[in-house]
């Protein structure tokens, strides 16, 4: 995965006020913290923010204002309830060859065996131990020739070379089920005399 550049700027003041003013000024307000450094408070260019969160767990290369550069993942995003828009963004910290536990979103492929069956998803996303710098945007499983009863667990994810399970391999992340059988209408109750 490549790395997104952004600048930033440091944060001098604080407060509901100074970060409306910054959204008003298309900077998004955010924390960086990690590694046991003091956390810097920081304001990030809006627009290329949100695109670089269209990817899940993106590498971004803040470049800060004064301050040098900081390797980051977003940890935490905030957005306004209505509008959707980024309010707050918590960066953690990473170095390269430095392996973190993130999400990652589960993706199937394939057709089901015939009959009906339905696949029910368990788990949308996993949480796996990657290298910072190759982290992989999803894990594809495939469901062809899969019939009732089967399940894939944790365990059965075949993941990228460098990447590791963070959870029980014995968790359920996908079941195939078999239809419901339709309940008989209901008899008449009574007779007519």
């Amino acid at each position: 995965m490549s790395e997104v550049k952004l600048s930033a700027q440091l944060r001098t003041s604080f407060g509901k006020g100074s970060a409306r003013q910054a959204r008003r000024d298309a900077l998004v307000p955010g924390v960086i913290y990690g590694h046991g450094n003091d956390p810097k408070h920081v304001n990030v260019e809006g627009h290329g923010l949100q695109l670089a969160l269209r990817t899940p767990n993106v590498l971004i290369s803040l470049d800060i204002e004064g301050a040098g550069t900081e390797l980051v993942i977003p940890k935490a995003v905030q957005k306004h309830p209505l509008k959707r828009s980024i309010s707050h963004v918590d960066y953690l910290i990473v170095k390269k060859g430095e392996k973190v536990t993130v999400d990652v979103a589960i993706v199937t492929e394939g057709d089901l065996a015939a009959g009906g069956n339905m696949l029910e998803t368990l788990q949308n996303t996993i949480s796996v131990e990657a290298e910072a710098t190759h982290i992989p945007t999803e894990v594809t499983v495939s469901i062809a020739g899969l019939q009732a009863g089967d399940t894939i667990h944790a365990k059965d994810l075949v993941l990228p070379a460098g990447t590791t399970l963070a959870v029980d391999g014995d968790i359920a992340v996908l079941q195939v089920v078999a239809p419901q059988a339709e309940e008989p209408a209901a008899e008449a109750e009574g007779t007519e005399a």
